[in-house]
């Protein structure tokens, strides 16, 4: 087969290796528009596991490059004077140039051909080739010839950042966090060889101007950059190397695989997809990309099967690596947000970033820096009035917290759940049942589903209500039962379903019109919500208004009687309050619409009548769906101004949710994916939050509450699946401070002892399989100095 390679960059020189040595009689080319010594930036970056992929692929270039590598297995956070050390990560660091040639050099002795300043315009040249790999970086000419084929979309992300190197030596990798009177700025920094490091500076674009560097030439920048750094720099230059600021491209493609008659065309590194260079992932995608591509056409006979192979089975890897370097490149956007936090606190932030490393992983790497971290969460607790053993301090979730007057055994919520079962708005023994396991199974809060406030006001005929005194006794039931046999408090979540009512159970069609029976819908605007098939709801006037927030008051009242310890107010997913909070169901001409200070009138009304009613001591929580992931849906400064209007109504949490207002909403899903926002309430507007959304462990809660991006967490699945969550956790973690009912007592000595020894099983498997370090050591031990 005849192979065209466009573009020498590790990518296309490592495919054309692996293929060159798996097919000898294949004649590959690769064309490169640089000369061979040719290279803009300074180092790269790779993982012990990334290492042992190579060693698997190619054991002589592996070999090679592994002598060429700085190694550390350290990363130090630097921040506000203080050096917060986590341990135990294994990276290696090469210069760009001593990996380029050594792919080159193997691609020769295999018999590649290489042709060097070669420019590359299109795809005529090459029409007899069957396959032609294009490797051609970020500003793919190819990519760019044919897009409207490929279909690239490119997010050019707000902050400012430059590439530059200098000769001071350094034995971790380094985060250099510095406040300027011009703004903060901060330095990712590594060694990649001896006498040589890579400083990579980020800013925002205030503070970037700010110090004028949008007027400087790089000569002007370097020692303007060298006063900020120069404690960091202890002495030593920044070198430049067409070290211009750039704002970062987050590239994607909607196919990967192009067909040119008889050839077969596909894209790989940064021409298909970009990862932010936070996470090191650039090089690493591109000489895994080279793999998957390599591994498809092993497995297919022609090379267009194989290349639609590579499309879909490589494509979940790449946008999981896309997806971690977003939320990690978000965190850095957003540097200002943490500047208050603990040292600590901040560095656990930053380690924890991406999601991608969480409690447990640190914890395996660094058990003294994980400890040190918990030592100081519990001492902040300790601090806020809370009798908490800070030599032997609990993890982060088996903390207590305090709203008002009450006072949580912990930060486990069980997500409000709707459960379909009630008959005439009255819960039955399900819902005893339901909300007695969860409570007995330890939570430290337990949400009622989103309970109605009126018959017109149900989602659905199997909706619990709370308009009548059956409804509160049914309730009073329930929480006297999880009051007596628990230590869980109890929240009502009260709401009333507007356009979105009328609807069959949640195990049918759900938010598709009942068959029959349907009663008449409110909202903010007449706008169905399936446009043609659900019914048009009424516009609310005035009286529609004083009616349905008597009606609210009237179930607060009623929450009260029946003994909850908390109120939570539903204005989210496109329910009858969250309608008028969003653009997309709120059209109307009146002082209750067009900015969110009228969008938000009559929520706030409301919400002020139940907290009148609501006891003083006891809190009031806001559900919100924190975005519409629509266009033209909620925008985050409507966000910021909703949630401060609530904080100065007297609201105590914001519960933290997203989407569920249109169905055409196209939400970005992934693990703890709504976190970011009650990350952002929480630290912008200064008031306690709760998240939710695909939180699975107790690892996760950990997280979340250590780097400070929520205060409670709520799961919802996960308690479906298993009730005794938090009691299971607290045993996992030997927290024998945890609550357990009286006739569970020898079950808890039981479960303190398995998870003891089942802790140290799977510790001890973890550390097995984690990837071996690559670190080049001598007999005795020491490491080998790299060769120049």
């Amino acid at each position: 087969m005849k192979v065209t390679i466009i573009g020498g960059g590790p990518g296309g020189l490592y495919f054309a290796l692996l293929a060159k040595k798996a097919w000898p009689r294949w004649d590959i080319t690769v064309y490169e528009r640089n000369r061979p010594d040719d290279t803009f930036g300074f180092g790269v970056v790779f993982s012990d596991q990334t290492l042992d992929t190579f060693k698997a692929y190619d054991v002589v270039s592996y070999e090679r490059i592994r002598r060429r590598f700085a190694y550390w297995g350290d990363v130090d956070v630097v921040y506000k004077g203080r050096v917060m050390r986590s341990g135990g990560n294994g990276f290696c660091g090469c210069s760009r140039n001593a990996l380029l040639a050594i792919l080159q050099d193997r691609c020769r002795e295999l018999g590649v051909q290489i042709r060097f300043q070669t420019e590359v315009d299109g795809l005529e040249q090459f029409a007899d080739s069957e396959l032609i790999v294009v490797a051609d970086g970020i500003n793919s000419r190819i990519r760019e010839k044919h897009k409207s084929h490929f279909r690239p979309s490119v997010d050019l992300r707000p902050n400012k950042f430059t590439w530059l190197g200098s000769t001071r030596p350094l034995d971790a990798f380094k985060y250099f966090f510095r406040e300027t009177p011009e703004g903060i700025i901060l330095a990712h920094c590594y060694q990649y060889e001896e006498g040589r490091s890579t400083w990579v500076i980020e800013t925002d674009e205030n503070t970037w101007k700010n110090f004028g560097f949008d007027w400087m030439s790089e000569a002007e920048m370097l020692p303007v950059l060298e006063r900020v750094f120069a404690e960091e720099l202890v002495g030593h230059p920044l070198i430049a190397n067409r070290s211009i600021w750039r704002n970062f491209p987050t590239i994607t493609n909607a196919t990967w695989v192009m067909t040119e008659g008889e050839t077969g065309v596909v894209l790989v590194g940064d021409a298909k997809a970009t990862a932010h260079f936070s996470i090191g992932s650039g090089t690493k995608l591109a000489m895994e990309d080279a793999i998957a591509l390599f591994e498809a056409l092993r497995k297919e006979t022609s090379p267009k099967a194989a290349l639609r192979l590579y499309d879909t089975a490589r494509r979940e890897e790449v946008e999981k690596t896309q997806h971690a370097a977003n939320v990690s490149l978000a965190w850095f956007e957003h540097m200002r947000r943490y500047w208050g936090m603990d040292p600590l606190q901040f560095a656990f932030g930053v380690m924890s970033r991406s999601k991608q490393i969480t409690w447990e992983n640190l914890e395996l790497r660094d058990p003294a820096f994980v400890r040190e971290v918990q030592r100081w969460f519990a001492a902040d607790v300790r601090a806020r009035g809370f009798d908490i053993d800070v030599a032997n301090p609990p993890v982060p979730m088996f903390t207590p917290f305090r709203l008002r007057g009450m006072t949580l055994e912990n930060r486990v919520v069980v997500s409000p759940m709707d459960q379909y079962s009630a008959v005439d708005g009255v819960p039955t023994d399900w819902h005893f049942v339901h909300y007695g396991s969860r409570a007995v199974g330890g939570a430290g809060l337990v949400y009622i589903e989103m309970t109605c406030t009126s018959p017109e006001g149900r989602i659905s005929p199997g909706c619990t209500g709370l308009w009548n005194e059956a409804q509160r006794d049914a309730f009073r039931r329930i929480v006297d039962f999880c009051h007596a046999n628990s230590h869980a408090k109890l929240c009502m979540q009260i709401g009333h379903s507007g356009r979105k009512g009328s609807t069959q159970l949640g195990w049918e069609r759900i938010d598709h019109p009942l068959a029959s029976g349907n009663w008449p819908l409110v909202s903010a605007s007449p706008i169905p919500y399936y446009e043609g098939e659900s019914q048009v709801p009424r516009e609310m006037a005035r009286a529609d208004m004083d009616r349905v927030r008597d009606e609210f008051v009237r179930a607060a009242r009623l929450a009260d009687q029946a003994g909850f310890d908390m109120l939570e107010l539903h204005m989210a997913h496109g329910y009858l309050l969250a309608s008028f909070i969003s653009p997309l169901t709120n059209t109307r001409g009146d002082d209750y619409g067009g900015p969110i200070g009228n969008r938000m009138r009559f929520p706030l009304e409301v919400f002020r009548a139940c907290r009148a009613a609501w006891p003083q001591e006891k809190p009031m929580s806001v559900r919100i769906s924190a975005t519409d992931w629509a266009p033209g849906g909620l925008s985050g400064e409507d966000l910021m101004a909703l949630t401060r209007m609530l904080k100065d109504a007297g609201c105590d949490l914001i519960d933290c949710s997203s989407g569920q207002t249109v169905p055409h909403q196209k939400p970005v899903y992934g693990r703890m994916y709504q976190a970011p926002f009650a990350d952002w309430v929480r630290n912008e507007v200064g008031i306690a939050t709760m998240t939710v959304g695909a939180i699975s462990s107790a690892d996760q809660v950990n997280t979340l509450l250590a780097s400070g991006k929520a205060d409670l967490v709520a799961l919802a699945r996960p308690h479906l699946a298993n009730p005794y969550f938090t009691l299971q956790a607290a045993a996992w973690y030997q927290h024998a401070g945890q609550h357990w009912p009286l006739p569970y007592l020898s079950g808890r000595d039981q479960a303190l002892r398995n998870a003891l020894r089942d802790r140290a099983e799977l510790t001890d498997v973890k550390l097995r399989a984690r990837p071996a370090s690559h670190e080049l050591k001598d007999e005795t031990g020491s490491s080998v100095k790299r060769a120049a």
